[in-house]
């Protein structure tokens, strides 16, 4: 069975508490439970004060079979930003605002120059989703178009940092468009002729979107996932409605991180669960411990709590 682990963002001193709470011994081969396997959801990396024991942490648990993991955002952020142009050069000449968390990394590993590089080859081969049969693993949306483009992409050769490249140079593309979409969600773009007044006073441009949820008489607040503030409910107009493929409800469970659900909930649907908890604001670690039910069972959420 598997403990579903979700953002922990660099504060290792409480992963190591929340496995010691579900029962892993600390071995040679690192955290363990015999009966168990763990999942990390993604963004091992950023914010906060352990992140280079956090990577180590969670490599050596998969390195020697005792976690599985995918990739997130963050990571990507991480292996983009030392990737070279054509002619030799760094990719990223003036990094935004995405790449700011990454500084906090890079001084953590400043005098440990090729245990990064050595992090960072690790991490760009791990996969950017895990279908398990049963659950789904997934650092922001679960997409069958999507990863259908990700997986011809890697049968015709392209190399996962070639993928990551184009993301930056050409997000647009078809690929770029699929990573960034398991990887980072949706979010809904207003038309420029469009505003709406959130509950803090201030017209977003964009807001994340429930990936999972038909649009179609919706209101922004009904399609919002954006823990940050609260759109209203205003029926979003036919004309300007997204365009979204629903999660089925009797489709496989899918486990998900990415959304900073403070004060949840967690579990979204019967067979939805976003394990982030948004550690670096709440310093608290969450998981789901899925022992094979077909419906998700709030009494197998575990928090753990600095």
């Amino acid at each position: 069975m598997y403990d579903i682990i979700g953002d922990v963002h660099g504060y290792a001193e409480l992963l190591k508490k929340l496995l010691l709470h579900m029962g892993y011994s600390k071995t040679e081969s690192g955290y363990l439970n015999p009966s168990r396997k763990a999942v990390f959801i993604g963004d091992f990396v950023n914010r906060g004060p352990e992140i280079r024991k956090t990577v180590r942490i969670i490599r050596k648990m998969v390195e020697n079979g005792n976690a599985l993991a995918i990739i997130g955002n963050h990571e990507i952020n991480a292996i983009t930003y030392y990737l070279k142009d054509k002619d030799g050069l760094p990719l990223i000449k003036s990094p935004g605002k995405n790449f700011l968390a990454l500084f906090k990394t890079i001084n953590q590993f400043s005098e440990f120059a090729e245990e990064w590089k050595s992090h960072r080859k690790w991490m760009s081969e791990l996969p950017l989703y895990l279908d398990m049969g049963e659950i789904r693993i997934v650092h922001a949306c679960w997409s069958e178009s999507a990863i259908e483009l990700i997986k011809i992409a890697e049968s015709e050769g392209k190399s996962r940092n070639s993928i990551f490249r184009k993301m930056y140079k050409k997000p647009k593309s078809p690929v770029s468009k699929s990573v960034l979409k398991l990887t980072k969600g949706i979010d809904y773009k207003m038309p420029g002729d469009l505003k709406i007044i959130n509950n803090k006073g201030v017209s977003p441009q964009s807001f994340r979107m429930r990936w999972w949820e038909d649009p179609d008489g919706k209101t922004f607040e009904e399609m919002s996932f954006d823990s940050k503030f609260a759109l209203p409910q205003y029926e979003i107009p036919k004309q300007i409605g997204p365009q979204n493929t629903p999660y089925p409800e009797n489709a496989p469970i899918v486990f998900f991180g990415h959304y900073c659900r403070q004060a949840g909930p967690f579990i979204i649907k019967p067979n939805l669960c976003c394990v982030d908890s948004c550690v670096a604001g709440t310093r608290i670690l969450t998981a789901y411990r899925w022992n094979g039910e077909k419906t998700l069972n709030l009494n197998n959420l575990v928090q753990i709590q600095k």
